[in-house]
C-alpha cells in the first residue's frame, strides 16, 4: 500500500517563510516590486532514472524528492496519509517547490528613469494602473494611449514608460473593502502610435499595429527575412486561429501588402465553430520578394480572392527530380523507406490542397531489401510543394508505436535521412524506445529564411489560448536561456526543454495551461523561443506514450478500444460486447522497454497545442491526439468508466493536466478527422461527471473544492492542496473559453474557492496561497461549510490573534507587509498558482471576483514574469 507525504499547516508556513526570506536576497521594502531571476543549482541532485515500463506496466511512482535544493531553516516534519485501498494506479502527492530565485541585478545608468506615481488609488483591472510586477499594462481598447507593447521597429521614433507604484507602507494592512480608485488622466499622443523601447536588456514585444476593419482588414502578420541577401518568390506556410464568428462559413481571405498589393493566399480550412465560422485554418501564401533583413507586414482582409489557379501535382514534383527516403541499419539489415516511390504509389492523404501548394501525407513500414517490412518500425512523411518554385519541404518521422504488435521493444541502429540523393541528417547508435516516435524537418531544393510573427493581441482574444499578461517583458539572457536548453537536448529521444521524468516533484516550466517556455513564445514571437517551442514539441514524440492502430494508421481511439489501458490487468480489458482483451501485448523481455523520459499525468506539458495552433503542421496534430487519447485510457476502466475516459481517478492536477490536454485536442482536431468525436464525447463526458458530483449536486461541499479521491489526503486526511484545486479551476476555466458550455456552471461553481479565499470575512488573503488547508475535522467528515471555519482550522495560533495583512502579521510570517505567503516572488510560487484560477474566478465572479483580483494585485510583492510566464494570466 502506498503512503503519500504530507506536511503541517505551520510546518508549511514556515517553510514558506524561509524560503520567500532567503531566495530573493534581501527583502523587498514595502510595496515596491521585485524583479527577479532565475537561478539553476548546478549541484542539484538527479532525478532518479525512470522505471522499466512494459507495454502493460503501469508507472512506477517516483522517489518524494524535491526538484531543487530547499534552504536551510527548520525541516517540516511529515506526517504519513495512507491512500484508499482501490487505487488502480501509484499516485504521489508531492509539495511543487518553485525554484530558486535571486534579485536581478539593477538596470544601467543609462536605462530610462523611473516615473513615480501618486501612491494613494490601487490598480483596478483594465486601468491605466494595473500593473504585474512593475511594468503598466493599457486596456486593450486604447489604441491612442501610449502602448508598451509595440516593438522598436526600425526607423520609428520611440519613446519609453517605465513606472513603477510605490504605495505607502500604510496602504495595504487590514483591506476590509476595496479602496477608492481614481481615474487617471488618458494619456494621448500624435498617430501613428508611438512605439515604446524596452528597458535595456530586454526583448522587444511582436508588433501591435492598427487593423483597418473598416476595410474589410481581420488579422496581420509579420514575415522577417533572416538572409543576408534577397529571396525572390518566397512561400510561407502558417496555422491561424479565428475568433468565433470573425471568417464567416462563406467569407474568403485575402492577403495584402502595405502597399495595396496582394500576395496569392491559399486557406485550408481545418475546423470550424458551431455557427460555421472558421476556428483553425492553415494559410499560404507567396511573397514576391522578401529583402536582405527585410519585415514584411501582410494584412489578411475579407474579400474576394481571385480566380484560383491549379494546384501542385505529385507529378510535377517528382518530375522535377524530387527524392526522398530514410534508411536505418540495425543488426546488419539496412531497412528503407522512400517518399518519392509513396508518391509514384498514388495511396496519399492531402492535407493542404489549392493554388499555393500541396502537401501529401505518405508512410511505410521499414522494409528489407526483398521488400520484407519490420514488424514495429514505420516511416511518415508530410511532402510540401509550391506552385512556381522549385523547392519541397520534407517532414520525415520514423515510429515505432503500433499499438497491438506483439512483443513491441527499443531498438537500437543507425539512421539516416536523404533528399535529392544527398545525406542531409544521419544519426548513428540511436535508441529508439518503444511506443515513440523522432522527426527532422529538411528542405529539397533551397529552404525559405524566415520568421512569421503572429499578431499576440488577437491570438489571445480568440480564446484559444489563455489570457496572458502582454506587459509580461522577457530578458535576451532569458530568450538564449531558453534556446541554449533546449538545444543541448534537441537529438532524437531527448527531451528539449521538457523534464524527461515528470513524476519528478518541485515546481518548473513544464506546468501549467502551457509551459513556461510556450508561454514566453506566444508572449514575445521571439526566435529562440519559437525553436525551443516547436523543438520541444517535436521532441514530445520521446515518451513511451504513441499507440497507433494498425487498422486506421491513426492514434487508438478510445472508442474503437474502450477497454484498452496501460494500468491493471489483461482480465480488467475484456470487452463484453465483442468477447475481446484489449490489453496491449506485453514487452518481448525484461529490460527490453526500458525508457528514461517517464510520464505522468500530473506533471504533463501541454507540448503541441501552441505548435499546431500556430504552424498547422499535421506532426503536431496528432502529438495533441497521441497525449489526449493516452491520458484518457491510461488508468483502469473500471474507475475510468471505460469509453466515457473519465479524468477522476487521478490526482487532483493530473485531473486538471488530463482535461487540459483532452480539451486541446478536441477543440483543434480537424472537423472530417475519425478522433474529432471521440475527443469531443470524452471532454463532454467528464464535465458531465464534474456537474453531477459537484455544480447540480445539492450535497456538494460549500467551499468549492474537489473533494473526491486523492484530493484531501494532507494532515491525516483532512486537508487538501489549494494549488492543486487551482490547476484544476484554471483548466475548468481554460475549457469554458474553448467554447463547452458545460465548463461554465463548473466555472461559477470553482470559482468560490479562490475569490472566497481572497475576501472571506473570517479568513486572511495573505496566506490565501498556502501549500495545504485543513477543510474536515476527521478523515470521512464532512467538509467545512464555510472558508472562514477551514482558514482559523489551518492557521496557528499566533496568526489568529494578527490583525488580517497588518504589520504585526508581517511580523510574524517575516514578510513584508502586504506580501502573500507561499514564495510571493516566485513566478512558480503558490501565489502564482493560484492567479490563473483566480483571473478565470473573477471573470465569472461578479463584484465578489473583481474584489478577490482587486485584493490580488495590490499585494505588495510579485513575481518577475520574465523569468517564466506560465501563470501570468489575467481577467479577460
Amino acid at each position: 500500500m502506498r503512503t503519500l507525504p504530507t506536511r503541517t499547516v505551520l510546518a508549511s508556513l514556515l517553510s514558506m517563510t524561509a524560503l520567500s526570506a532567503c531566495s530573493g536576497g534581501d527583502a523587498a521594502q514595502d510595496g515596491q516590486p521585485v524583479a527577479a531571476a532565475i537561478v539553476i543549482d548546478s549541484n542539484r541532485p538527479a532525478a532518479a532514472p525512470g522505471p522499466t515500463v512494459g507495454a502493460v506496466a503501469a508507472p512506477a511512482a517516483p522517489v518524494d524528492t524535491p526538484a531543487v535544493p530547499m534552504p536551510a531553516g527548520p525541516a517540516a516534519p511529515q506526517e504519513e496519509t495512507v491512500l484508499p485501498p482501490q487505487a488502480p494506479v501509484q499516485l504521489t502527492v508531492a509539495h511543487e517547490a518553485p525554484a530558486q530565485v535571486t534579485a536581478a541585478p539593477a538596470p544601467p545608468a543609462s536605462a530610462p528613469a523611473p516615473v513615480s506615481l501618486p501612491p494613494a488609488p490601487l490598480p483596478v483591472p483594465g486601468s491605466l494602473l494595473d500593473t504585474q510586477g512593475s511594468t503598466v499594462r493599457m486596456p486593450a481598447a486604447a489604441p491612442a494611449l501610449i502602448d508598451p507593447v509595440a516593438p522598436a521597429l526600425p526607423g520609428t521614433v520611440i519613446a519609453s514608460l517605465t513606472p513603477t507604484i510605490v504605495p505607502p507602507k500604510s496602504a495595504l494592512p487590514a483591506l476590509v473593502a476595496p479602496p477608492k480608485v481614481l481615474t487617471p488622466p488618458k494619456v494621448v499622443l500624435p498617430r501613428p502610435p508611438v512605439v515604446v523601447a524596452p528597458p535595456a536588456g530586454l526583448a522587444p514585444l511582436p508588433p501591435a499595429l492598427p487593423i483597418d476593419t473598416a476595410s474589410g482588414a481581420l488579422i496581420d502578420i509579420h514575415v522577417t527575412s533572416r538572409a543576408s541577401a534577397d529571396q525572390l518568390a518566397v512561400p510561407l506556410t502558417f496555422g491561424q486561429v479565428f475568433a468565433q464568428g470573425d471568417l464567416g462559413a462563406s467569407q474568403q481571405l485575402l492577403g495584402k501588402l502595405p502597399d495595396g498589393r496582394t500576395v496569392p493566399l491559399q486557406v485550408d480550412v481545418k475546423a470550424r465553430h458551431a455557427d460555421g465560422s472558421v476556428r483553425h485554418a492553415v494559410m499560404s501564401a507567396m511573397l514576391p520578394k522578401l529583402a536582405a533583413a527585410q519585415t514584411q507586414r501582410i494584412i489578411l482582409a475579407k474579400g474576394t480572392a481571385p480566380g484560383a489557379g491549379s494546384a501542385p501535382t505529385a507529378a510535377a514534383l517528382l518530375a522535377a527530380g524530387f527524392s526522398a527516403g530514410v534508411q536505418i541499419d540495425l543488426a546488419g539489415v539496412r531497412y528503407s523507406a522512400s517518399a518519392d516511390s509513396l508518391l509514384r504509389s498514388g495511396k496519399v492523404t492531402p492535407w493542404l490542397n489549392g493554388p499555393v501548394t500541396a502537401e501529401w501525407l505518405v508512410s511505410s513500414p521499414l522494409v528489407k531489401s526483398d521488400g520484407t517490412p519490420h514488424p514495429h518500425l514505420a516511416a511518415r512523411f508530410a511532402i510540401r510543394t509550391y506552385s512556381g518554385v522549385k523547392q519541397a519541404r520534407v517532414d520525415v518521422s520514423i515510429e515505432n508505436n503500433w499499438a497491438f504488435e506483439p512483443a513491441p521493444r527499443n531498438f537500437k541502429y543507425d539512421a539516416q535521412i536523404l533528399v535529392g540523393g544527398r545525406t542531409v541528417y544521419k544519426k548513428a547508435d540511436l535508441t529508439h524506445y518503444h511506443h515513440a516516435r523522432w522527426r527532422k524537418v529538411l528542405w529539397w531544393g533551397d529552404e525559405p529564411s524566415l520568421h512569421v510573427v503572429h499578431n499576440v493581441p488577437y491570438l489571445l482574444a480568440t480564446r484559444a489560448l489563455p489570457n496572458y499578461d502582454r506587459s509580461v517583458r522577457v530578458s535576451h539572457a532569458r530568450l538564449d536561456e531558453i534556446k541554449s536548453h533546449f538545444t543541448a537536448r534537441s537529438e532524437p529521444m531527448a527531451v528539449g526543454n521538457a523534464s524527461p521524468y515528470m513524476p519528478a516533484t518541485g515546481g518548473r516550466d513544464d506546468i501549467g495551461l502551457l509551459p513556461g517556455w510556450a508561454a514566453t513564445y506566444l508572449l514575445t514571437m521571439d526566435e529562440r523561443a519559437k525553436d525551443a517551442t516547436l523543438g520541444t514539441a517535436d521532441l514530445a514524440g520521446s515518451w513511451s506514450i504513441h499507440y497507433r492502430d494498425k487498422a486506421t494508421g491513426r492514434p487508438v481511439s478510445l472508442h474503437d478500444y474502450p477497454y484498452m489501458t496501460v494500468a491493471g490487468q489483461k482480465n480488467d480489458t475484456l470487452n463484453p460486447v465483442t468477447k475481446n482483451y484489449e490489453n496491449f501485448p506485453a514487452c518481448a523481455a525484461a529490460g527490453a522497454c526500458t525508457n528514461p523520459n517517464a510520464h505522468d499525468m500530473s506533471h504533463q506539458p501541454s507540448f503541441a497545442y501552441l505548435p499546431y495552433i500556430v504552424t498547422g503542421d499535421h506532426y503536431y496534430l496528432e502529438e495533441l491526439q497521441f497525449w489526449g487519447m493516452f491520458d484518457a485510457f491510461f488508468s483502469n476502466p473500471g474507475y475510468r468508466q471505460g469509453i466515457s475516459g473519465l479524468v477522476k481517478p487521478d490526482q487532483v492536477r493530473g485531473q486538471a493536466w488530463g482535461l487540459r490536454s483532452i480539451a486541446n485536442a478536441a477543440y483543434i482536431t480537424p472537423d472530417n478527422d475519425p478522433l474529432k468525436k471521440p475527443l469531443d464525447s470524452i471532454v463532454k463526458a467528464n464535465l458531465k461527471w464534474y456537474n453531477d458530483h459537484y455544480t447540480n449536486n445539492a450535497q456538494a461541499n460549500k467551499l468549492g473544492v474537489l473533494s473526491h479521491g486523492y484530493a484531501i489526503v494532507y494532515a491525516n486526511n483532512t486537508g487538501l492542496a489549494p494549488w492543486m484545486d487551482d490547476f484544476f479551476t484554471s483548466a475548468v476555466g481554460h475549457v469554458a473559453e474553448l467554447g463547452y458550455r458545460d465548463a461554465l456552471p463548473l466555472l461559477k461553481w470553482k470559482a468560490k474557492f479562490p475569490i472566497g479565499r481572497m475576501t472571506a470575512p473570517e479568513a486572511c488573503w495573505v496566506t490565501a496561497a498556502m501549500y495545504s488547508m485543513k477543510v474536515r475535522d476527521k478523515a470521512e467528515g464532512e467538509v467545512y461549510n464555510t472558508l472562514g471555519k477551514a482558514w482559523k482550522a489551518s492557521t496557528p495560533p499566533n496568526l489568529l490573534s494578527a490583525p488580517c495583512g497588518s504589520r504585526l502579521m508581517a511580523s510574524v510570517l517575516g514578510l513584508s507587509v502586504g506580501e502573500m505567503t507561499g514564495y510571493s516572488k516566485s513566478p512558480a510560487g503558490y501565489p502564482a498558482n493560484m492567479q490563473p484560477a483566480l483571473a478565470y474566478a473573477a471573470d465569472v465572479g461578479g463584484s465578489a471576483g473583481a474584489e478577490a483580483w482587486q485584493r490580488f494585485m495590490a499585494r505588495s510583492v510579485k513575481p518577475n514574469y520574465g523569468n517564466g510566464p506560465a501563470f501570468a494570466i489575467i481577467p479577460r
